[in-house]
């Protein structure tokens, strides 16, 4: 599968060790061009400054929000393409989020860019648990995924399982507005309760 990251910060890394381990071929972009260089070369992939959305497959959003239309924009042109959502609209101290009830952040940014196929995916999941693997306390770490685009998801489902992750189907993308807290709680109870990153929510049963 051709897999074009952008981004290169903490999830970004996690992402492309996964990825890259999974034998995907991936490109990876993002403002910081240094960083996103640097991260290609230690994962063996490919960096592209500009148009990296071309001949991709998937490309997964790994900005922050406040930057993931700006940086889409970047990738070229987006038409038919699955894009893979997995930010979280966190307030400063990442203790809130800016958008929710009524919305999420994977819906408005499949409203700016209704040319795609848009997927949220990996936003529950720490950069410390990416970076490490899909095992944590001898258990698959779950991976939730939402999407209006029935091929589209399977695609998604596709790559978390070649990650060795266990996919969990969380419905349509209007369920981000479930997820996007998700990882809210998830972030409290890593930082605010003192729990650490080595943490994951889970649903027993479900998988």
């Amino acid at each position: 599968m051709k897999v074009t990251l952008i981004g290169s910060g903490n999830m970004g890394s996690g992402l492309a060790k996964q990825i890259t381990k999974a034998k995907h071929s991936l490109t990876i972009s993002g403002r910081n061009v240094a960083k996103a260089k640097d991260l290609a070369q230690l994962v063996g992939a490919t960096y592209q400054a500009s148009d990296a959305a071309r001949g991709a497959d998937v490309v997964i959003l790994a900005a922050p929000y406040a930057d993931a239309l700006p940086a889409l924009r970047l990738a070229g042109s987006l038409q038919g393409k699955i894009v893979v959502d997995i930010t979280n609209p966190l307030t400063a101290d990442y203790m809130g989020l800016t958008v929710g009830h009524s919305t999420s952040a994977a819906e408005q940014i499949q409203q700016a860019v209704p040319e795609a196929k848009v997927v949220k995916a990996f936003n529950t999941v720490f950069a410390q648990v990416l970076s490490q693997g899909p095992l944590l306390a001898g258990k698959t770490v779950p991976v939730f995924f939402a999407g209006d685009d029935a091929s589209a998801k399977q695609v998604v489902q596709s790559l978390i399982q070649s990650m060795g992750f266990a996919p969990v189907d969380a419905g349509p993308l209007k369920n981000a507005r479930y997820l996007e807290p998700l990882a809210g709680l998830n972030i409290y109870l890593g930082y605010g309760a003192g729990h650490g990153t080595s943490i994951s929510p889970a649903w027993i049963g479900v998988g």
